[in-house]
Parts: structure tokens; C-alpha cells; sequence
């Protein structure tokens, strides 16, 4: 279960229930894995929370920062003997680097291999493919070093997984990464919105927003000769953008048909009380808040004025 960010934490929780399910229900044993996160054992206790509130028997949180931590044995026994394991958001470079090639991160793959449900939300999303987006920079134009891959956990072959897709404008980098490596499917996850992906490969689409999948198996491109950070050609991609309750299968590369209608999942509420004054936030909804907006910016380009009648370029988090 990829999901894209943001996903409800106060409301119906429609995505942390069926992962909540999709573990086992009532017979659930979970680990939260908050190595991405900086938020610090704040957010471990909040999934923890939620995870029990939703019915799970057991739940318990490893978060090692260090590749010596992550090869400790009660972290990998803490993973084998779950029914599903959540990675937390926050920056998916960290994640990888301290798990990866791990014993915990053998266990996470053995734990998937067995028929664990694995999820990922925000920089856990992105860190479930072999080939992950470790960084970059929004746009719709696809330009040249607009996002950079690095080395996932392996869990979700085939494809890149981009979060937080039209909230932070990533259709011109998913593209781009597209078109640098035609093999791949892309995946642009919206906010509180998740790709279900079972063992044969059928994605399905769950949430309030949309999944945009980018197949280049027929691209057409010429990313190889353009330098730094000019636009580059991308020909022949073919763009699926599917809402909820839509079906995708990842093998054939082919839209399949959609399930029976799904209810409508409720706004957030405004966050303002009468004469439009601001509302006091619950300590509960501010982490929230603070666990949704956690992740490293994107680099976004802006003018500035050199003193010399001219425009140069910075990049600003």
C-alpha cells in the first residue's frame, strides 16, 4: 500500500483502515517504522494510536537511525513476526540509507514475500520501489536533473513512486524520470490517497484524490544530450490519471474495470470558528498536521536580481 501523504488521521480514516484489514483486523500485529521521520517518537505514538483505535491486537514502533540499529536481531524478529509494517513519512534518503541491505531490511522483504501488507506513506511511499526518487523539484515542464533516483528497499518492482503528486506539482519530474528510465512505470500519489497493489500486480485506487500512472514503454526523448536544467523532449508517454475505485494492472500496463462505486470520503473541516476567528487545534490535529507537512521541500527556482540590471537563478527550499 503506497500512499501519497496526508492521509486522514481524524476523520473516517479510509486508507488506515483497510491497511488495518488488509493486516488482519482484530488479529493484527503491527510494526511502525519512523526511521524517515524527524518528528521523533511523537509520531511512532501517533500511528501507534491510530492502529489501535482501528482494531489491531498489537502494535509496536522500531525506529533505528543507525545501519548498526537496523542490523540489530529484535528488529528484524519484530518485523518477522508481524502481519503488516508501516513506514512513516519524513525523507526517504534517510529511510533507505540506515535500512537498506540490512537485516531489517531482509525482513521487510521476507515479511512482503510471505504476504505481509507492507505500507508507505509520504517518503515511506516512495522508498517501497527499487528505484527511488530521492529528490528534486516541482514543475510541469520536464527539464533535465529535475529529480534524482536513488536505491529503494525493493519491495515494488517496476516502478517510481512519486507523493504529495498534485499537491506539489511533480507531473514535470515524474516525466522526466519517465523518460530517463522507459522500464519504469511512474506513479504520482495525491495527498490521502493510496495504491492498494496486490501479488499479481492489479493496483487499485483508494482515497480522495487520484493516481497518475506514466507508462514510457513507447517515449520518445533526447534527455541523453540535454544539459542541466534545460527542458527535455517527452513523446509518446502515455498518462493515466484514475480516482478512486479505479484498477490498474501494473503487469499488462493496461486500465482494467472499475469496482462498485465507493463512498465519498468527507472534507476536513474548515479550520475556524464563528465571525471567521481562528479555532483553537487540538493537540491531536496539530501533530497531524506537523506529521502531513514533514518532508524535505522541493527546491523551487525564483529570479533574483544581481545588482547588474540581470536576473540570476537560486534555488530556495
Amino acid at each position: 500500500m503506497a500512499i501519497g501523504g496526508a492521509e486522514d488521521k481524524l476523520g473516517n480514516k479510509t486508507i488506515l483502515s483497510r491497511f488495518v484489514q488488509l493486516a488482519g483486523g482484530s488479529s493484527a500485529r503491527i510494526a511502525v517504522i519512523s526511521t524517515a521521520s524527524s518528528l521523533g517518537h511523537e509520531i511512532t505514538e501517533l500511528y501507534l494510536g491510530l492502529f489501535l483505535e482501528l482494531g489491531a491486537a498489537e502494535v509496536y514502533g522500531l525506529r533505528p537511525s543507525t545501519r548498526a540499529e537496523a542490523e540489530a536481531p529484535e528488529a528484524a524478529a519484530a518485523v518477522r513476526g508481524s502481519t503488516g509494517v508501516f513506514l512513516t513519512g519524513g525523507n526517504q534518503l534517510r529511510l533507505s540509507m540506515v535500512v537498506e541491505s540490512t537485516g531489517l531490511g531482509r525482513a521487510l522483504v521476507e515479511a512482503h514475500e510471505r504476504g505481509a501488507v507492507i505500507g508507505g506513506t509520504s517518503a515511506g511511499a516512495s522508498a517501497l520501489s527499487t528505484h527511488m526518487v530521492s529528490s528534486g523539484r516541482p514543475g510541469e515542464t520536464p527539464r533535465q536533473r529535475m529529480g534524482q533516483l536513488g536505491v529503494g528497499l525493493g519491495l515494488l518492482h517496476g516502478v517510481i513512486v512519486d507523493q504529495h503528486f498534485g499537491q506539489r506539482n511533480r507531473i514535470g519530474r515524474l516525466l522526466a524520470l519517465v523518460a530517463q528510465s522507459p522500464g519504469q512505470l511512474g506513479l504520482g500519489l495525491d495527498e490521502d490517497t493510496a495504491a492498494v497493489i496486490t501479488g499479481d500486480g492489479v493496483l487499485e485506487v483508494l482515497g480522495k484524490g487520484a493516481v497518475t500512472i506514466v507508462d514510457g514503454s513507447e517515449v520518445v526523448s533526447d534527455a541523453f544530450e540535454v544539459r542541466q536544467s534545460q527542458p527535455i523532449l517527452v513523446s509518446g508517454a502515455v498518462v493515466h490519471s484514475l480516482p478512486p475505485g479505479y484498477r490498474f494492472d501494473l503487469a499488462r500496463r493496461a486500465l482494467l474495470p472499475r469496482l462498485q462505486s465507493l463512498p465519498a470520503v468527507e472534507e476536513a473541516e474548515p479550520a475556524s470558528g464563528r465571525r471567521g476567528r481562528p479555532r483553537r487545534v487540538p493537540a491531536a490535529r496539530r501533530l497531524a498536521q506537523a506529521v502531513d507537512a514533514e518532508g524535505a521541500a522541493d527546491r523551487i527556482p525564483r529570479r533574483r536580481d544581481r545588482g547588474d540590471g540581470h536576473a540570476g537563478e537560486e534555488a530556495s527550499q
